[in-house]
Parts: structure tokens; sequence; C-alpha cells
């Protein structure tokens, strides 16, 4: 188990970065709550968290600028007042473009914020992570802990959110070889959400369709997301794996071709 430390959660100003942010400060945490331009979010979401009788500060950075990357984990380790020991990468550029439409810009957009701004922030925070402790057999016992929120999409593709899709496959494939690469100072891991707050242009009925159509006629709700965080701090055995936390949507199987030939 991951003893309480302290927690960079990007993009917590709002929806599940906030939700994470607030869960992690009722357990003990000290945590800063990244933002790029919620400042309003930020702060309540910081205030909400010092509730808890913990630290918690607001971070302004803005992932697609390198420079304003590269100092967010040790700004955030300086106002928390040592080394970080949880990383969430969770903030992100979710847009919809087909093969036919991508831009340069929404390719860089998709690529900067999905997976680059992640790699960085892994690379700073894996240089400040703390050692490993020892457990009673002598075996080592990380105390860092990195998790990328990808995404179920990428088990089950569609052609549409083309460049979205394209970094969140890549954020995987880094999991898995940061997780190899890092260990066992840092663990590294992965949540895939699949229907769980309806987005930004989305008509409700959709929504609730898409849950429906999940193996198990429903989506995941925040508190899913949650518990899966938890499983993957608690868990010292956990590295360099995505949690699909999507009520089963990736493994829709009742396509028309299927379903016409039973």
């Amino acid at each position: 188990m991951l003893e309480p430390g302290r927690a960079l959660i990007t993009g917590a100003s709002h929806r599940l970065g906030r939700a994470m942010a607030l869960d992690l400060a009722s357990r003990g945490w000290s945590v800063a709550v990244h933002y790029n331009s919620s400042a309003e979010g930020a702060n309540q979401t910081a205030a909400d968290a010092r509730a808890f009788g913990t630290s918690a500060v607001a971070i302004q950075a803005d992932l697609d600028d390198p420079e304003s990357t590269g100092t967010l984990v040790s700004r955030a380790a300086g106002e928390l007042g040592g080394p970080l020991n949880v990383l969430i990468n969770n903030a992100s550029t979710f847009e919809n473009d087909t093969v036919g439409s991508i831009t340069e810009r929404s390719w860089n957009r998709s690529m900067g914020s999905n997976i680059k701004a992640p790699v960085m922030l892994v690379q700073d925070f894996a240089t400040q992570a703390p050692a490993p402790r020892r457990d009673t057999n002598g075996e080592p016992v990380s105390q860092a802990v990195a998790i990328n929120m990808i995404d179920q999409r990428i088990l089950k593709p569609t052609p549409e959110f083309m460049t979205y899709l394209l970094a969140k496959s890549a954020l995987q494939m880094f999991t898995k070889t940061a997780a190899q690469a890092l260990g066992p100072k840092v663990r590294v891991g992965a949540i895939g959400p699949g229907p769980t707050i309806v987005a930004e242009r989305q008509r409700d009925s959709h929504f609730a369709m898409q849950r429906r159509a999940c193996v198990l006629e429903r989506g995941s709700d925040p508190e899913d997301i949650l518990v899966a965080m938890r499983f993957i701090l608690d868990c010292k055995a956990f590295t360099g794996q995505m949690l699909a936390i999507d009520g089963g949507q990736h493994l829709i199987w009742q396509t028309p071709d299927v379903v016409e030939d039973t």
C-alpha cells in the first residue's frame, strides 16, 4: 500500500480530475491541482481539498508549451514541500477529426496534450521520485506511481477522433515501456474509462445509448474510476497495464455482421 504523500493531477479543475484530486485529499494526500485556463475551477478544487485538512495548491501550465510543461513537476513539488509520489496524467484534448479531416493543428493539439506532455511529465516525475523502500522480505516497494488516463477506444478503435485515438494508443505503449524502464523505482499504470460523464456537446440521449449498449448495459461512474485509481496506487505488484473501466464497452460484439449470422 502506498502511504499518503504528494500528488500532481493534470486537468484537475473539473470532471474526473477534480474527483481524483478530492478523493486523494480525503485519504490524506497533499495535491497539486493543475489547470490551463480554468483557474476558478482549479482554485475551488484546491479549496475543497484543503477542507480535508491537507495541503492543496492550484498550478497553471499550458501542456502545449514545452517550457511550461517542463517546470510543472518541480513547481508542484516545491509548492507541496517535497518530492511527488504520484503523477496522474489526466488532462486531454478530445477533438473529432477523421483520416480525411486531420490538419496540422488537430494533429499537434492531440499529440501535444495526449502523448508529448505525459511523456515529459513522467520523465521529470521519475527523476525526482523517492527511492523504493524495502519490505520485510527485503524486496523493493515503489514509492512513486504514475497513472495515465487513456480510453477504452484503444481496445475497440473507430475511425472517428482519429488523432486522439493515435495519441492515446501511443500513450498505452508508453505506459508499458515506461514501466519496463522505470521499475522498481516507479510503477506506471493506466485507466481506460468508457462512458462515464457526458462529454461537451454530447446529447444526453446519445450518452444514455452508449451506456445501454455496453456488455453490462451500463457504463462506468466516477466512483468506479476512483476505485481503479486506488487499486493501482495500493497494489504494489501492479505496473505496465491499463484497466478498462467501461462496463464492457470494449467487449461489444453484437455488430451487424454477427447478429445477422445468428
